[in-house]
């Protein structure tokens, strides 16, 4: 070690923390525990009588009145601040956010929880076309097979559950695909607007707003809130906690620093967590070639994730 000119020993350096990615990566893994549990909890709080549009509009209003006070007492200066442009996407962005929580609950009803979350999970789909689309985001050769392989998988469980359940979970399954586009565009759109906002300050605006899209649908709707079944409101507060707050404001902080491509692939281990989950809480054991096609999820995710990385070290 160099002196310096008085003769003294320089303090040594500080220990670099971990970089942006290293906690994105602990980001999205912590997310998508948390975010597994959701299907189970919907279907739970959904055998308490609360119903399907009540569920989404609640789990959302309770993470507001949680992230909402923290943006305006240490963002508000960001908030005010904000471009028009990006207030706009991150008011759009809570918008598909209402819907895809609107229609993935409501298809619960209709198919069975395997089925639905692996619908909802087709969004790499959708964001790696709307991404070499609208944003010229060019896909590699890794994450392309990534994506194919986890694709693969997750449509070898969709219609394994489908030809069981005939053509009653047709519905359920086309309203999974449905919140699958706009959780697809809710996640595009938080992309582009979290290069350049905080983490507090975004789901500051975007929570709120997709609450106040989904009561104001409970209002017009004339559906009942539930709020007198103790039980119900139990679950609804652990969707909350957990797959809302946890899950979803994971992935909003990996949007900084990861592609959406590569955060809409990790989602695709929802369903095999969901199926894990189902299997003690709903008993609901899956066959061997449910398996798997969960394998090929998580070999897929492998893939498109470790191709991501490469090209992020070489750029």
């Amino acid at each position: 070690m160099k002196q310096d000119r008085r003769g003294m020993q320089p303090a040594p350096a500080p220990v670099p923390s971990a970089p942006p990615r290293s906690f994105a990566d602990l980001a999205l893994a912590v997310g998508v525990a948390a975010v597994s549990s959701a299907a189970i909890l919907v279907t739970l709080a959904r055998h308490q009588g609360v119903p399907a549009l009540s569920i989404a509009a609640l789990r959302v209003t309770l993470a507001s009145l949680v992230v909402l006070p923290v943006a305006l007492l240490r963002n508000r200066r960001e908030l005010l601040a904000i471009p028009g442009r990006d207030l706009g996407l991150a008011v759009l962005s809570g918008v598909f956010l209402a819907l895809h929580f609107g229609f993935w609950t409501a298809s619960l009803d209709s198919t069975s929880v395997m089925s639905s979350v692996v619908f909802v999970s087709t969004n790499p789909v959708f964001v790696a076309l709307a991404s070499a689309i609208l944003f010229r985001e060019r896909l590699g050769p890794g994450t392309v097979a990534g994506i194919a392989v986890a694709i693969a998988g997750g449509a070898l469980v969709g219609f394994l559950d489908a030809a069981q359940s005939g053509s009653a979970s047709t519905r359920g399954d086309l309203l999974a695909l449905a919140a699958a586009v706009c959780g697809s565009a809710y996640l595009l759109a938080g992309r582009t607007v979290r290069q350049r906002t905080s983490l507090p300050a975004y789901v500051g605006i975007v929570y709120p707003v997709a609450a106040v899209a989904l009561l104001a649908a409970v209002a017009v709707t004339g559906t009942s809130l539930a709020l007198d079944r103790p039980g119900g409101m139990l679950w609804v507060a652990a969707l909350a906690a957990g797959p809302q707050l946890l899950g979803h404001t994971s992935y909003n902080y990996a949007l900084r620093h990861v592609s959406a491509t590569l955060v809409t692939v990790t989602l695709l281990a929802e369903p095999v967590g969901a199926t894990l989950l189902a299997i003690p809480v709903l008993d609901q054991l899956p066959s061997w070639p449910r398996v798997a096609g969960g394998a090929l999820i998580l070999v897929g995710i492998f893939l498109a994730a470790r191709a991501e990385g490469r090209s992020r070290k070489s750029a």
